[in-house]
């Protein structure tokens, strides 16, 4: 797959910053130092704010210092599938020992994560929602865990804004699929979660619904 996603800074954290972001997404990219001619293929460039000047691209999108990466970078995902916005967000969540978390954006995964902690998942799940706008947003949780499943909810009621809503998802075949090649737990947590945030799940009665029956 050709990248459609260019990087053009010579500023070294920045660099750093926007290519670990990239990568942990698996998201092709190409490198260029500002003032260099920018590819046909490339549909949108992610710069710094004193580069953006050096950079000829229609489609230019600017990284500010002591900002998270990771909103930059959700844009211009964003940008190159063609969406003006999301309908959709989905998070689903695989409990365990460790937490998978996958984030779909209109069901197209946008990336994955591995958290160690509850404490962590939540954090994590607040600031994807956080970052990205749209007019649907649902969590799924696995249910794999039970007490795990039951503690994570009750957080999660507390936690999340009003109009997320929560949903209790059957864990069963979810993680089946996984080649025997991928021996890591991280891998499996992943693809889990990926199918739990793609499955129909339950709804979760959450605290204000319950409170105005």
């Amino acid at each position: 797959m050709r990248a459609k996603i260019a990087v053009a800074t010579v500023s070294g954290k920045a660099y750093y910053l926007l290519v670990n972001e990239l990568k942990k997404r698996g998201i092709d990219f190409l490198s260029l130092i500002p003032r260099e001619s920018v590819p046909l293929d490339i549909e949108v460039v992610i710069t710094t704010a004193e580069e953006r000047h050096l950079v000829d691209h229609p489609k230019i999108l600017v990284y500010e210092d002591k900002t998270n990466p990771a909103t930059v970078v959700d844009e211009a995902v964003r940008i190159i599938g063609g969406k003006k916005h999301y309908e959709t967000i989905v998070v689903g969540v695989d409990p365990g020992k460790t937490f998978g978390l996958a984030v779909l954006s209109d069901g197209s995964v946008l990336e994955t994560v591995t958290c160690q902690s509850i404490g962590e998942t939540i954090s994590t799940i607040l600031d994807v929602l956080g970052r990205l706008r749209s007019a649907n947003r649902v969590v799924k949780v696995g249910s794999g865990a039970p007490s795990i499943t039951t503690e994570l909810l009750s957080l999660l009621d507390e936690a999340l804004p009003d109009d997320v809503t929560v949903e209790v998802v059957n864990e069963a075949g979810t993680s089946r699929f996984v080649g025997e090649n991928l021996h890591k737990r991280v891998l499996r947590d992943a693809f889990s979660a990926v199918k739990i945030a793609e499955r129909r799940g339950h709804p979760y009665q959450r605290g204000r619904e319950r409170r105005t029956r």
